[in-house]
């Protein structure tokens, strides 16, 4: 993942709570109307990377409700700005892709102590192992599945170049093989040697498929990553690492055996069948995904998760930040190392 900025990061936990009278008055001003009182503010679970914190508010007698989107303190330098997500999010939404609505944008790191954007809440859950497990058919949720790959297509129908989105490094010419070689310049920058991960790396050289034109990819298109309310997909979340690449990147992540989250038996993502998540990215795209161009991509997702984990491991062994967390997250290395040798063997998926 290519560094996209150097901002300072937060050096400390952020109490919403605390600003609620400067974000009211922030607040106030986007509206030009009655003020604004933030009457309530609460963390949001996950967001290692961001901070999202639910605001209710009153605006001249009505209720809204928002979410604020900042930096945590574990932010890491080859995600988006918060204003380049702010960007992306607004062109994907105007593209007709689910997302939280984009609101505001704010630079100015007095109001809050970062800057940070402001975005629509939207309804519905994204705990993967809930959405895994909610659905008793064993076939699972095949219309929300339909609703995920139609709104994956989406979101690759804009092409490069995008008013507003000319931070976005441009993909290489061939993003399969200069994937392959940033993975392996991670691993030769981490201690200790990883044979299992270095077999993968080269099955991907000598049986990459060819390249499609760039597109804007997500890059973390999974479950855990979107809001399902009854059923029906209401917005997919989390666009710090999306940039231009190859559109199966997405859809070989989304359908990794790792983020099924107990449910290996259904390869949409744990929630649905494969042919259902590709019925409904056909209905937008004319993309044809062959079993072994998505075996491929497979692979590379279990590479790219596999380096992730080293790394976020390697942070809190040396020091750099202790969280029993990252130290986890090092312990899924071997379990990804397994399902690398049977994909590259030809086996389940």
């Amino acid at each position: 993942m290519p560094t996209r900025h150097h901002a300072p990061q937060p050096s400390s936990r952020l109490d919403i709570a605390s600003a609620h009278e400067p974000l009211s008055t922030y607040l106030t001003q986007q509206f030009d109307t009655p003020p604004v009182h933030i009457t309530r503010s609460e963390r949001l679970s996950g967001g290692a990377i961001q901070e999202n914190w639910l605001l209710e508010a009153d605006v001249a007698g009505k209720p809204q409700r928002w979410v604020l989107r900042t930096d945590a303190v574990s932010a890491v330098a080859a995600s988006l700005s918060r204003a380049q997500e702010f960007a992306v999010l607004s062109a994907v939404h105007q593209a007709g892709v689910k997302v939280p609505k984009p609101l505001w944008l704010c630079q100015d790191v007095q109001v809050i102590g970062r800057s940070f954007f402001i975005m629509q809440a939207l309804d519905g859950n994204a705990s993967g192992h809930r959405l895994t497990h909610d659905h008793a058919a064993p076939e699972g949720n095949s219309a929300l599945c339909r609703q995920l790959g139609a709104n994956l297509a989406r979101l690759h129908q804009l092409r490069p170049p995008q008013p507003g989105l000319a931070f976005l490094p441009a993909a290489a010419p061939d993003a399969v093989q200069a994937s392959v070689d940033q993975y392996r310049s991670f691993l030769d920058a981490l201690p200790g040697s990883h044979p299992t991960l270095e077999w993968g790396l080269r099955w991907c050289e000598l049986n990459k498929p060819a390249p499609l034109p760039a597109c804007l990819i997500h890059r973390d298109y999974r479950t855990g990553n979107y809001l399902v309310e009854a059923g029906a997909l209401t917005g997919v979340l989390d666009w710090e690492f999306a940039g231009w690449g190859d559109p199966r990147e997405d859809l070989g992540w989304f359908t990794a055996r790792c983020w099924r989250f107990g449910r290996p038996d259904l390869e949409a993502g744990g929630v649905g069948r494969l042919d259902d998540l590709l019925a409904g990215y056909r209905s937008v795209s004319a993309l044809e995904l062959d079993r072994q161009a998505l075996r491929f991509w497979q692979v590379m997702a279990h590479l790219r998760w596999a380096v992730i984990a080293l790394q976020q491991a390697q942070r809190h062994v040396s020091g750099q930040q202790r969280s029993l967390e990252l130290a986890l997250t090092g312990r899924m290395v071997s379990e990804l190392e397994q399902e690398i040798i049977l994909l590259t063997r030809g086996g389940h998926a």
